[in-house]
């Protein structure tokens, strides 16, 4: 029998989780401001014509909405969170799930289903459509300052492929080798792109995004994705734009 010392002195509520909320929105939570501002209903028409084919998801499930996956994909950014632990992210984070519209009782996208969805855009050649009218949507709304410019890489890290050495060698020649592309099937299965670098004595396998972001709200407004091999400044210069002429630039040593 525990002592009555240690009995619990709160039993979880009802409002409970709203109240956490509201104490999230007196911290000034980033994404109240994002969610109140822009009406992402915007985007549903460029998100559909990526998707108009798929009337099913993966394995014959239905798709969750093309909206809310779109969000998950700007959080991504935003936090510089991976598909592995973006599920965890949503699930352990009240901010996020407001940010979505999804309650504790909803199903959450997993790694694979988010990596999914972005390839789609991307095939399709929605991608770039979509977050030019998102950076015009931060535009219009007030949500980018224009005090200040921050330019950072990240590395996106992938599954490492198990290639022999002639394979490798034709990948960094910039070739598909002839055995993968007789197998259509294999070929799928492999990532053609990623690279290897190495930085602080660490080595990394894949990709490197290059974001430009608002110094004052901290909202990416432009951004880059490189194979992990590209220096941090061969892609500072492809960020900046005429506007950011005057205004102050913060960046690693690079």
């Amino acid at each position: 029998m525990s002592h009555p010392k240690y009995k619990a002195k709160h039993t979880k509520g009802f409002f409970d989780e709203s109240f956490r909320l509201e104490q999230l929105t007196v911290q000034k939570d980033p994404l109240v401001k994002l969610k109140e501002r822009i009406d992402f209903e915007v985007f549903r028409s460029l998100l559909e014509e990526a998707f108009h084919k798929e009337e099913k998801g993966i394995g014959g499930a239905r798709p969750y909405d093309y909206v809310l996956m779109f969000k998950i994909l700007i959080l991504q950014r935003y936090y510089n969170i991976s598909d592995d632990t973006m599920e965890y992210a949503i699930l352990d984070r009240l901010s996020f799930m407001r940010f979505l519209g999804l309650t504790l009782a909803d199903k959450v996208p997993d790694a694979k289903t988010i990596w999914h969805f972005r390839e789609q855009l991307v095939k399709g050649n929605i991608a770039g459509k979509l977050f030019d009218r998102f950076k015009e949507e931060l535009h219009k709304n007030n949500l980018i300052a224009n005090e200040g410019k921050i330019v950072d890489a990240s590395f996106v890290e992938v599954p490492i492929q198990r290639n022999n050495r002639e394979e490798n060698k034709q990948l960094k020649e910039g070739k598909i080798p002839d055995e993968w592309k007789a197998h259509p099937n294999k070929l799928e299965q492999k990532d053609v792109n990623a690279r290897w670098t190495k930085k602080n004595g660490k080595s990394y396998y894949g990709y490197k995004d290059h974001i430009k972001a608002d110094g004052k709200s901290k909202l990416i407004d432009s951004y880059m994705v490189t194979d992990a091999s590209v220096h941090d400044s061969q892609e500072t210069e492809n960020l900046l734009e005429e506007q950011d002429k005057g205004q102050g630039l913060h960046a690693d040593s690079a």
